[in-house]
């Protein structure tokens, strides 16, 4: 006879929006031409494994340059570019792409756009686990031609990081992370299956989408925090488009439950960490990224 412990352990986990927020759009530190939405406005101990989660849009109508060489440590970020191109010519990103960059020990990265452009890019902020915090830096390339994709009944789904919808995709994480960008016809519907213990949340692009068996309505330039239990087992999202359609990214990612240190560009487990990568950097210790071996250089 089956228990009440196996019953509830055998009952599905839905998943529901607990935590509703409009980001506001800020001006950018490239100057007039630069839009920027703090997307993550919760404190870490809601958001963690998720440090920061920046919207940037530039729309550039001169040829002055911007941006520059600047320094990061003790995190990786995860770049999925919208519209556009940036980087440089060993890591030029175009819309669609994505690039996750592990600073761990310390990096300089340099982002200078010196020509007319448009753009918009999610740049995240993820943190490392503590046994990890300084790994060896490391760079990885998934083109938009190279994300798994599944496309059915009207709905579109790019995996760029972690498992979904049946796909995996090929890039290698320290946190164990899902990143998703769904597209979704007028009045379609989807039910994924993602770890019940994951910090998730959904921001959305455009259009509008009903989430959760509540169908709480989320629309366009919202995020959306999902509730989250200790729960090891999977739990369902149920997602259903508006009357435009929707196209949402999804990050779902395992919290690491160890307090940071952040200050400017770095992450530390305490203060003593900022200090030293602040002297580090001022001493020239920090290379380039552009020096980093080819074993640490991973195009998909």
């Amino acid at each position: 006879m089956e228990t009440l412990a196996t019953t509830q352990a055998n009952q599905t986990i839905y998943r529901k929006l607990e935590v509703v927020q409009t980001p506001p759009a800020q001006p950018g530190f490239l100057g007039p031409d630069h839009t920027a939405r703090p997307v993550i406005q919760r404190d870490y101990s809601d958001s963690d494994p998720f440090i920061v989660l920046m919207d940037d849009f530039l729309d550039k109508q001169n040829g002055d340059p911007v941006g520059g060489p600047h320094p990061h440590a003790g995190f990786e970020t995860v770049s999925l570019l919208i519209e556009g191109e940036v980087g440089d010519a060993a890591h030029k990103m175009k819309g669609g792409d994505i690039q996750i960059m592990t600073a761990g020990s310390g990096i300089i990265h340099t982002e200078t756009i010196d020509t007319k452009a448009r753009m918009r890019l999610l740049q995240l902020w993820l943190n490392l686990p503590k046994k990890d915090r300084w790994a060896l830096p490391r760079v990885q390339d998934l083109p938009l031609e190279r994300v798994p994709t599944v496309a059915a009944d009207g709905v579109t789904i790019r995996v760029y990081s972690g498992a979904l919808a049946g796909v995996a995709s090929p890039m290698q994480n320290y946190v164990p992370l899902i990143v998703a960008d769904i597209q979704m016809q007028p009045g379609t519907a989807t039910i994924q299956q993602i770890p019940a213990h994951y910090t998730t949340f959904l921001y959305v692009l455009e259009g509008s989408v009903r989430v959760g068996e509540e169908k709480e309505l989320l629309e366009q330039d919202q995020v959306g925090w999902l509730d989250r239990t200790d729960a090891a087992s999977l739990s369902e999202l149920s997602l259903i488009a508006g009357e435009s359609g929707v196209r949402v990214v999804m990050y779902a990612g395992e919290p690491q439950h160890d307090p940071i240190v952040s200050h400017g560009p770095f992450i530390g487990d305490t203060p003593e960490d900022i200090r030293r990568l602040y002297q580090e950097f001022r001493q020239g210790k920090m290379q380039h990224i552009s020096t980093v071996p080819e074993a640490q250089r991973l195009s998909y």
